[in-house]
């Protein structure tokens, strides 16, 4: 049974924008994990997947309907990739099964979210 869905769109220039105010914006959003693979990345790159995972976790928080907040951070969610390429969400409290899917244009980053009762 479907227990949630959420979805965000981001623009990736305003991620840009953000980045060049605050150089922590990205090790704020990442985990570790996350950060050592966009420290691999070149600079558009890396701002792509700054976007995803910015519009994934807001759309994990969305599908939830707590937004980020006490219940859930920045750094409670996860997302890596399988060797396929396949995104995956792992959230530190949460049981079920989290569907993800990310995509990006020039302008664009957007990410959706079903979470699903085990």
């Amino acid at each position: 049974m479907i227990k949630g869905i959420g979805i965000d769109i981001v623009e990736i220039e305003r991620i840009e924008q953000i980045v060049n105010r605050k150089s922590k914006f990205a090790t704020k959003i990442l985990t570790e994990k996350e950060h050592e693979l966009y420290q691999t990345l070149k600079d558009k790159r890396q701002l792509e997947f700054l976007a995803g995972r910015f519009a994934a976790k807001e759309a994990f928080v969305k599908a939830v309907g707590t937004g980020i907040s006490k219940q859930y951070s920045w750094h409670d969610i996860t997302i890596m990739r399988e060797e396929s390429g396949k995104p995956v969400m792992e959230v530190k409290g949460v049981e079920g099964h989290l569907h993800l899917s990310i995509s990006h244009s020039r302008s664009y980053a957007i990410a959706q979210v079903i979470i699903e009762s085990l």
